[in-house]
């Protein structure tokens, strides 16, 4: 078991006594908000370009398409979802993903299938040698992602074009120079993004395009 693993499991298992507490009772919020189960279930892109079963609590109503959601208005977020969506405390079941090895705790966001289909070769041979992550870079960036998406024309091409390569070039700097320490500042910083979005609304690590004047 190397470094990162070891972080990866040590810290699940110091996290995870005091976890569930809290998501039993948001999953509970889950199933009375609206019909269905609490747990969302989709098949991502992992290491090696293997499909594995990513768990959120699940923030849509159950009849919902695949279409991206995009921001506070999308009818089908449920009321708990956007909570939920906004704190990033449906990604918490995650922690059980990284438990059995799909995942780590920091690394690029897994992608489905159709997103990870358009990567260049390259871009794909790296960004899958590595374990997804619940976060990195990409996902303290791309904070705001729905409300990016709800300005846009197109939610699918602005997502396509414009942000997926941005996201793709932040995997490369991560798989280019990762670290358990550099994960521990990116946990740190994740966490900082949640508690005070107001101190990331100028980082450099905002998406560039965002400042510009044709910005959605």
């Amino acid at each position: 078991m190397d470094g990162k693993r070891l972080f990866d499991v040590l810290v699940c298992l110091l996290a995870l006594p005091l976890v569930l507490p809290l998501l039993a009772l948001l999953a509970l919020w889950v199933r009375l908000d609206s019909p269905g189960p609490a747990l969302f279930v989709q098949q991502r892109v992992g290491r090696g370009g293997r499909l594995f079963a990513i768990h959120k609590l699940r923030t849509m109503a159950v009849d919902s398409d695949g279409a991206l959601a995009h921001g506070a208005g999308d009818a089908r977020i449920t009321r708990a979802g956007r909570w939920l969506r906004r704190s990033k405390l449906d990604e918490l079941p995650q922690l059980f993903d990284v438990l059995v090895g799909h995942m780590s705790l920091v690394g690029p966001r897994p992608e489905l299938p159709r997103y990870v289909a358009l990567y260049p070769d390259d871009v794909r041979r790296a960004v899958l040698s590595v374990r997804p992550g619940i976060t990195d870079r990409a996902a303290i960036a791309f904070r705001d992602e729905e409300e990016l998406l709800a300005a846009a024309a197109d939610p699918e091409r602005e997502y396509v074009e414009r942000i997926l390569p941005r996201k793709q070039q932040l995997y490369l700097d991560y798989v280019a120079q990762h670290s358990v320490a550099g994960d521990v500042r990116i946990l740190l910083d994740t966490l900082r993004a949640v508690l005070c979005h107001k101190c990331y609304e100028n980082k450099s690590t905002q998406p560039s395009y965002v400042e510009r004047d044709d910005a959605p």
